[in-house]
């Protein structure tokens, strides 16, 4: 396999084989815990912009499977493994990993030591980094000038589109896409709910107007604190409909009721993170995938701390008391699992 190198933001450098597309690229490297889910992972939206370095050492080993798929691409700058399987094993797959990055154009970057790598940017804090063939040509000035911003109109659907439950329709959600993971979609079909889906930059006047019983906000990529127009619409909805927001939309729920918000210094994304429930005392397991927290100590009137981290007591979920209201950085719909917080989605149910 070629050899290619990962050239980080702070002059290090490190060099690894190249799989998946052979092309250069540039974006902000993060690290992910999970065990398993993969395929999840590649396809979550909400790592637009970003290098994914997975922690776990094995990755590939149960192919692609398309039914898994969380979104219709692949919106990483790159891929960084420890190994990968070329030669998957299980009865479900439909191709390798290799080739769904080739397809995709996406770098992948194997026999690195991830564990190494992680440290590094746990201890230094997420950074830019290049995926190259050619480290003497990389530019710092272009690396360290990337950002990821104003990108929620390449990961939200283009026009309204329905979804509708297999049985009878119960309930009517309007679920605004500002970069949604299918199984959002899926855990409220399940629930009997036509789901109505509208691109993010939709006005708050014709959701309104498709008579919908509650408004679920979806997760998504960026910086929640430059989606000013989002934030002005979401403005417009609050104490009219029952609301429940999933990560970007937990934060820019915050954001719209007069919260701050900051960006943490390594982010928290994989399937193992711990959240204590203030309310009732119980700490659940969850997926993550965020760089960005809402300021505990910015939490308006009437919004109350929920939910909390158990690794650094940050922002996990808010009750909007006096707003018919709620949410969280987490995602309750994980999928591959764990599956520990699908209660939340009967909650903002029975709201409605």
């Amino acid at each position: 396999m070629k050899k290619v190198y990962i050239v980080l933001a702070n002059g290090e450098t490190i060099y690894g084989k190249s799989f998946g597309a052979d092309v250069d690229t540039i974006g902000e490297i993060v690290f992910t815990t999970g065990m398993g889910g993969y395929i999840e992972t590649l396809t979550d939206p909400s790592y637009y912009g970003q290098i994914i370095v997975q922690t776990f050492p094995l990755i590939g080993n149960y192919g692609m499977i398309s039914e898994d798929f969380e979104s219709r691409a692949c919106f990483a700058k790159g891929y960084v493994v420890r190994d990968f399987c070329d030669a998957p094993s299980n009865f479900r797959c439909e191709g390798n990993l290799d080739s769904y990055l080739k397809a995709n154009n996406i770098p992948g970057v194997y026999d690195v030591d991830t564990r190494y790598l992680t440290k590094m940017i746990r201890e230094k804090g997420v950074m830019n980094a290049c995926i190259t063939a050619d480290p003497d040509s990389v530019s710092f000035e272009e690396l360290n000038n990337y950002k990821i911003e104003n990108v929620l109109p390449y990961v939200t659907v283009q026009e309204k589109t329905i979804a509708l439950p297999e049985g009878e329709v119960k309930h009517t959600v309007g679920l605004i896409d500002y970069g949604a993971k299918l199984n959002i979609e899926r855990e409220l079909t399940k629930r009997g709910c036509k789901v109505i889906i509208y691109p993010q930059n939709t006005k708050a006047e014709e959701i309104l107007a498709d008579n919908i019983e509650g408004i679920m906000l979806s997760n998504g990529p960026g910086d929640p604190a430059v989606y000013t127009d989002c934030i002005t619409e979401l403005k417009k909805f609050i104490s009219k409909k029952p609301i429940f927001g999933i990560c970007l939309g937990h934060q820019l729920l915050a954001l719209a009721n007069g919260a701050t918000t900051s960006k943490l210094r390594y982010g928290h994304r994989g399937v193992n993170h711990p959240v204590k429930d203030l309310v009732g005392g119980r700490t659940f397991i969850t997926t993550q995938n965020h760089g960005y927290a809402v300021d505990n100590n910015s939490l308006p009137d009437g919004a109350v701390l929920r939910y909390t981290n158990g690794n650094d007591s940050s922002c996990e979920g808010i009750d909007y008391t006096d707003k018919n209201a709620f949410s969280v950085q987490f995602h309750p719909e994980a999928c591959a699992g764990p599956l520990d917080t699908e209660f939340l989605f009967d909650r903002f149910i029975k709201m409605i």
